[in-house]
């Protein structure tokens, strides 16, 4: 069974490119794969090129962009399938674009929806552990990663990039899977890793530092990604963090950001985990996270799928009930996020993570609920101001 499945992938990949008369030929394409941080890579490298005056479609998990025509991805998944690639990069080329930058994923590898692409570079920006049930290891989903750049290193464009992140632990497999092909490295962690990133790409296509270092500066942000929904007289964040190492960093960049400015305040945590039978492991250790970090841990609803929610979300909380800290269950989660918000004082910084900029809770049967973390807060405290 799964041999027939893995053909039909390879098939519709295949037709994919047959059907839209193989567009990735036309176009500068550029694959951004990684643990955490892909989505706000392919953002950077996109101001970087539009600022040099170049025509840029880009797909990732929060939207489609062909130039300034902008739409959110509300697919469900991050590198859609049954040729939707293949479509968008025709448009790409319809509309006259030079480059098209594409977000890939572990899982849409292991479903064949990086061949028949011709790309020109492959950007690699971390690995941690992630959908290691639906892989079978760590090793198993690196493999998948390592899967992709070894397909551009066979692409039958004439100069093939690739772009490594020299800090992370595992940057050697992809050295390796990079081949004698051409090589650039960056470095850091987080955020600045992005960014890092985004300016080696310009560099390596010929665009001026000053440009390169400008655009970067007037980077307005991505939605859901570090998002500040209000400042003061309590800060409010949005955070697409659902892995223990984004959450650490989350909270480690936040609770920094307070030192500094000598702020007093608390931090007031909202957050849960997908169902759906991935990545159980995560959970305690998500909840340990938010009990060291967080003085005050709210726990709801993310994503069930097939799950019963309450159970994800007890075994989050059992563990953040260690830390000694004030945790609180609650189920819906406009009412967690009220809760939050309802909580914070001057000076407090109200964290929420897990959905980011994601347009619907999905829940079991294929069914979804629409949902905005952005929505909810403001709803909250729309709320809070009228008490």
């Amino acid at each position: 069974m799964e041999k027939l499945k893995d053909i039909y992938h390879k098939l519709r990949a295949w037709w994919g490119g047959v059907k839209n008369g193989n567009p990735s030929k036309k176009l500068f394409v550029i694959g951004v794969t990684g643990t955490k941080g892909k989505s706000m890579t392919c953002e950077l490298i996109n101001e970087v090129l539009t600022a040099n005056g170049d025509k840029v479609a880009i797909l990732s998990s929060v939207n489609e962009r062909i130039g300034k025509e902008e739409r959110k991805n509300t697919s469900g998944n991050t590198m859609p399938g049954r040729g939707y690639i293949q479509d968008f990069l025709r448009r790409a080329v319809l509309a006259n674009a030079k480059y098209a930058i594409i977000e890939v994923t572990s899982q849409g590898v292991c479903q064949h929806r990086h061949e028949y692409i011709d790309w020109d570079a492959g950007v690699f920006i971390n690995l941690h552990p992630e959908h290691i049930e639906s892989h079978g290891s760590f090793e198993a989903y690196r493999e998948a990663k390592l899967d992709f750049f070894r397909y551009v290193a066979k692409s039958p464009k004439k100069r093939k990039i690739f772009f490594i992140n020299k800090e992370d632990q595992n940057a050697e497999w992809f050295v390796k899977a990079a081949g004698e092909n051409e090589k650039h490295f960056f470095s850091g962690t987080f955020i600045q890793a992005d960014y890092a990133a985004a300016e080696q790409v310009g560099m390596a296509l010929g665009v001026d530092h000053t440009i390169i270092q400008k655009a970067l500066e007037n980077f307005k942000g991505l939605s859901g990604r570090m998002e500040i929904i209000q400042d003061s007289p309590y800060k409010v964040v949005v955070d697409y963090a659902h892995t223990p190492g984004s959450l650490e960093e989350v909270y480690k960049n936040l609770g920094m950001s307070m030192k500094i400015n000598n702020n007093s305040g608390r931090m007031i945590c909202v957050l849960g985990s997908a169902g759906g039978g991935r990545d159980k492991w995560k959970r305690p250790e998500m909840g340990k996270l938010a009990g060291e970090h967080c003085n005050y841990v709210i726990v709801t609803n993310e994503d069930p799928w097939d799950e019963d929610p309450m159970e994800i979300i007890n075994s989050i909380a059992d563990e953040a009930e260690k830390s000694g800290k004030p945790v609180v269950r609650i189920l819906d989660r406009q009412e967690a996020i009220d809760a939050a918000i309802a909580q914070a004082r001057e000076n407090d910084v109200v964290v929420i993570t897990g959905k980011g900029s994601e347009t619907a809770i999905r829940m079991a049967k294929g069914k979804t609920l629409p949902w905005s973390d952005k929505e909810a807060v403001l709803s909250a405290m729309a709320d809070k101001n009228k008490i």
